[in-house]
């Protein structure tokens, strides 16, 4: 629909009317601009859950401002504790504020979906990708809000634990979690080191996060000694979290993927044969099926339009006119 013509306006209004939950995601003040802001449709249909997703969110000083995924990593300081202090901020391999926002905002709808079976009313929701960012900072966050300290880059290190990072090993390179004194002496058991482990400099968690480097160094000399599906296999048998960091062709081909029926093949109407990545919810009594392609952009205009009550010849002549 072209939003900027009032018959694209109309369009909407007529949609929501019937409608459980409205998504936009303009800049702030748009909606507004156009007559289609919550307070106006909510007069048509007092039930409309309305998800607002912007950059900054619908008030404060930074509101009117667009939103990047890139930017607002950088923004919200994901970029300043991702990568090492040589390589400077980086930033996080997929959109990934993008998703979180999603994810958020999908909880958010459902919950306001779940709250009008009470109270018959829908309601606005107002999200923000700044926000959605800043929330994923976690345990990060929470350091620096108790402690007042700026957290630095640590590259793959965790900030509190040690060895819990990557290593190289023969043909490639692996992660090894460690999570206290006990996984620490059966790794050492594991690459023949048993004696590291009664040190005074490793002996205890607090002391391998204050020699965590020649650590490391010890710990990768044994390591790429051997292949790293070698040492997986060893390790878990020992209980000793790790795995592997896996290319692309390595992650399709891994069998728990295919068990979890994580990759689905479908027919598109232009590309012809396509595998898609599965869902990942499993529900036990109304798993998730993926019964059509992604749609092809205006894939279904007139479907809908004739299910809200368009007439062909109206249809027609809106696409004509180019509002559809």
């Amino acid at each position: 629909m072209n939003l900027k013509t009032e018959e694209g306006r109309e369009i909407v209004r007529t949609l929501a009317k019937g409608a459980d939950v409205l998504i936009h995601n303009f800049k702030t003040g748009s909606m507004e601009k156009w007559g289609l802001d919550y307070e106006r449709l909510k007069e048509m249909n007092k039930r409309l859950v309305y998800c607002s997703i912007t950059g900054f969110g619908e008030t404060g000083p930074d509101r009117h401002l667009p939103g990047y995924d890139y930017i607002i990593q950088g923004l919200s300081g994901l970029m300043s504790i991702t990568g090492t202090i040589e390589s400077g901020p980086m930033k996080i391999g997929v959109a990934m504020v993008d998703i979180l926002t999603g994810l958020y905002s999908a909880i958010a709808i459902e919950a306001a979906l779940f709250e009008r079976e009470h109270s018959g009313l829908g309601q606005k929701i107002d999200m923000s990708l700044f926000d959605s960012a800043v929330s994923s900072l976690a345990n990060v966050a929470s350091n620096y809000l108790i402690s007042g300290k700026v957290p630095q880059r640590l590259g793959n290190d965790h900030p509190n634990i040690v060895p819990y990072t990557t290593f190289r090993t023969l043909d490639g390179e692996m992660i090894i979690a460690v999570g206290n004194d006990r996984q620490f002496a059966s790794l050492c058991d594991l690459l023949e080191i048993s004696e590291i482990s009664r040190r005074e400099l490793y002996r205890t968690n607090e002391a391998r996060v204050k020699n965590r480097h020649q650590l490391t160094r010890v710990l990768e000399e044994k390591l790429t000694k051997r292949p790293m599906d070698e040492w997986f296999k060893l390790f878990s048998q020992h209980n000793i979290p790790c795995g592997p960091i896996n290319s692309m062709d390595r992650v399709f081909q891994n069998p728990q993927l295919q068990a979890r029926k994580m990759v689905v093949s479908m027919e598109h109407p232009q590309a012809g044969p396509i595998k898609l990545v599965g869902s990942p919810l499993k529900l036990s009594r109304t798993n998730v099926r993926m019964e059509r392609h992604p749609p092809i952009a205006g894939e279904h205009t007139e479907q809908i339009l004739q299910q809200a009550g368009y007439s062909a010849e109206k249809i027609a002549e809106l696409k004509k006119l180019k509002i559809i």
